[in-house]
């Protein structure tokens, strides 16, 4: 199935409060656990980037789960950095060292030159040109950091992809699910991003397929 674009950004208000209040508590934790399983001697004090961090519930978990860890989370949507401000309300005692900024990649500003560890979650596959995320990770990763990147995976036919829709956003708002089933079309198959780690420069950099609808890209700077 040719892959189909759908808009960079979710920009509406509607589509940012229907994410911010789905239901990915299992997804998530798992992030957490796959990062500790692959990086068991990741830095317990670092400056950490994500990339795409929407509406920031990922980064609270990292922040949670690695209490030296200063997150900088960077995202192109100002509403969802309005959905992250109130998510980040509920847990104030980590607003400290959780830093939501507004910027678009690969042009935007951020604190630091180089961080100590670089993840993203769900951001691939809303570029149009995938190289935006890859420059960036070369660009902000320091030498050695640990390099996180989970994303969807596109399926092979529009029936699976329909299938994965029911299956994973019963229950959830018709925004929800119809974003849900755009991103699947949207998404890149495991193959496309080996090209594009190699185009890059980033050959030696894992790729994974870690369930049913998710890609892992893993490795060091």
């Amino acid at each position: 199935m040719k892959r189909t674009l759908e808009p960079e950004l979710m920009e509406t208000t509607a589509q940012a409060r229907a994410y911010a209040e789905a239901d990915f508590e299992a997804p998530h934790s798992r992030l957490v656990t796959l990062f500790q399983e692959r990086f068991p001697e990741a830095p317990r004090h670092a400056h950490v980037l994500d990339l795409g961090c929407g509406p920031g519930d990922v980064a609270l978990r990292f922040a949670t789960a690695y209490p030296g860890w200063m997150i900088d989370g960077v995202e192109g949507s100002a509403a969802m950095l309005a959905a992250a401000e109130v998510c980040h309300r509920r847990h104030p005692g980590l607003r400290g060292r959780v830093r939501l900024l507004h910027g678009l990649l690969p042009d935007c500003r951020l604190p630091r030159d180089h961080y100590d560890v670089v993840l993203s979650n769900s951001l691939l596959h809303h570029l149009h040109d995938p190289s935006a995320l890859w420059n960036s990770v070369l660009r902000y990763a320091a030498p050695g950091a640990p390099v996180f990147i989970a994303d969807l995976r596109r399926p092979a036919t529009e029936t699976e992809a329909r299938r994965l829709t029911d299956v994973y956003t019963r229950g959830e708002p018709d925004i929800l699910r119809h974003d849900f089933h755009a991103s699947l079309l949207a998404a890149f198959e495991p193959d496309e991003i080996v090209s594009q780690l190699d185009a890059a420069g980033l050959a030696h950099m894992r790729v994974e397929i870690v369930s049913d609808r998710h890609v892992l890209v893993w490795g060091r700077r």
